[in-house]
């Protein structure tokens, strides 16, 4: 079943090439043979003779008496480049390569199903042959692409009970550790019959102190942003933020919530929790091939030492990032309840600001409404009599004037300069209608320039509110380190107050100027 599953994941697996090379340790009963040996494989002659250990790798003839005590080959590819290095369902060998490479040195053949894995992951195992029985390791850590490039580590061990040989295949990317990782095995020769020692050299770069450093730095971080938030007074004043922005001060939460999370514990003591199995199995069957020794006992009894330390290491660190995550929790609620207060008391002024507005629209209507009744009932009667009352137009009954004059009406007449007040009319009327759309341009554009300074004014009222509101609220609430308390940190509370009171307010601005109604 191994087989075909391995067959098929191999069969559909894409390749991408990389530089290999090989490490090579032997030890001996006899020290000066000792070798230590790291050079490339150039092609794959190279690769299948350092496989079989023919041609230029065969073995060297040895003195009478000396016998080869333990050693580790390994096929190396570090410093791996290929954006897909680590991609799922890709490997770094040619096909027939990888096949040959995994059934000559007893690798594990689930390895490949591992492609895709993230995170830390660890399995130890040993095969099915009771003969020659080898023990299996895979160990490796990935993740998903940054900047276009997949990351990572892996490594595959098989070590023989037999010939007390680890061999196996390790690659790592340039962000990861494997580099440093080889050169202190190369420097632990003596120590390399243990087949757990590559493994446990790995994990400890990995358990460095580059993780305890973030988390040093991330709850510094953490004490300015309560220093911006809850006028926690814990640090120095370098370090204050300059200006209380919402905004940044929310994205510094969720950049120091992420930086907290790297290298979740709990996952690693999962990881030291199955070498700890890793090791009771190697030590188990030992006896039975004659290869254990003083030397191999104390290496195996400070392994499992350095495990337990990584492990108590953990527990704290776990503590530690559980409180550091608790306090990020609170400066994100009271920052929420911050931002809450302010849009409540911005909602409180627009409706105040749109209530004053809709009553003065009501006035202006209804005085507009009066004057147009007044108009719609005078203006026909007005225009009527200014027409009638134009001298182009006599009443006049008689031929004559006066009294004597008859009454058959015969004597009304109509000018023959009408056509002078229609053409002094009309373009008057036109020069009002265009100095009136003149003057409603410019308002218009009055209009929208103060709507472009309202919009630019925006931020710096939101910040204005702010600040009167947190001046406010601190002012009046006592917190852990105001009132009494503040005298125990050596800061008297008048200095407090004015210290917050220089924080919240701009110099050029005094917080009355910002007091809402």
């Amino acid at each position: 079943m191994d087989n075909y599953i391995f067959q098929t994941h191999l069969k559909n697996a894409n390749t991408v090439e990389e530089d290999t090379s090989y490490l090579e340790i032997f030890n001996y009963s006899d020290p000066s043979y000792n070798t230590c040996e790291e050079h490339p494989l150039r092609s794959d002659d190279d690769f299948e003779n350092f496989l079989h250990q023919t041609g230029a790798f065969a073995p060297e003839r040895l003195g009478e008496g000396v016998k080869q005590q333990d050693g580790i080959r390994l096929i190396v590819q570090k410093d791996a480049q290929h954006p897909n290095t680590f991609a799922p369902h890709y490997i770094s060998l040619k096909k027939e390569s990888y096949d040959l490479m995994v059934k000559t040195w007893h690798l594990p053949l689930r390895a490949i199903e591992g492609s895709s894995l993230v995170g830390p992951f660890f399995w130890c195992s040993h095969d099915e042959n009771e003969d020659d029985r080898h023990l299996q390791i895979i160990f490796r850590k990935s993740d998903v692409r940054k900047k276009g490039k997949t990351r990572g580590w892996e490594i595959m061990l098989s070590y023989s009970y037999k010939t007390g040989i680890t061999s196996g295949f390790v690659k790592g990317t340039t962000s990861s550790d494997i580099t440093e990782s080889l050169k202190h095995l190369a420097a632990c020769q003596a120590e390399v019959g243990h087949p757990l020692l590559l493994p446990i050299i790995i994990l400890s770069y990995d358990l460095s102190s580059k993780g305890d450093k973030r988390q040093r730095e991330a709850r510094d971080w953490l004490r300015r942003l309560e220093n911006a938030i809850t006028l926690r007074n814990e640090i120095d004043e370098t370090e204050i933020y300059s200006d209380f922005d919402v905004d940044g001060i929310n994205r510094d939460l969720v950049e120091c919530h992420s930086q907290v999370l790297w290298k979740r514990p709990q996952a690693y003591q999962e990881i030291i929790k199955e070498f700890k199995g890793a090791m009771d199995n190697f030590i188990k069957y030992v006896p039975e091939h004659g290869r254990h020794s003083a030397a191999l006992a104390a290496l195996h009894d400070s392994m499992i030492s350095r495990l337990d330390f990584y492990r108590v290491k953990l527990t704290g660190m776990e503590h530690y990032i559980h409180t550091t995550l608790e306090r990020l929790h609170i400066q994100r609620q009271a920052l929420y309840n911050i931002m809450a207060q302010k849009e409540s008391k911005l909602n409180l002024e627009i409706a105040s600001q749109q209530r004053r507005v809709a009553h003065a629209t009501k006035r202006d209507g209804t005085a507009m409404k009066t004057l147009s009744l007044l108009g719609a009932v005078f203006l026909p009667g007005t225009f009527m009599a200014s027409v009638f009352s134009m001298t182009f137009f006599d009443f006049n009954v008689g031929p004559d004037d006066g009294s004597s004059a008859d009454s058959s009406g015969d004597g009304a007449t109509v000018s023959k300069k009408l056509w002078v007040y229609f053409a002094v009319t009309i373009p008057l009327t036109i020069i009002i209608l265009l100095f009136w759309y003149y003057l409603d341009w410019r308002r218009e554009k009055r209009y929208a320039l103060e709507d472009l300074e309202i919009e630019r004014g925006i931020d710096s009222l939101e910040k204005d509110i702010l600040a009167v509101m947190r001046k406010k609220t601190f002012h009046k609430v006592a917190t852990w380190n105001s009132g009494p308390r503040a005298s125990i940190f050596g800061e008297h509370p008048a200095a407090a107050t004015t210290r917050r009171e220089r924080l919240f307010v701009r110099k050029d601005t005094s917080l009355e100027e910002f007091e809402l109604p």
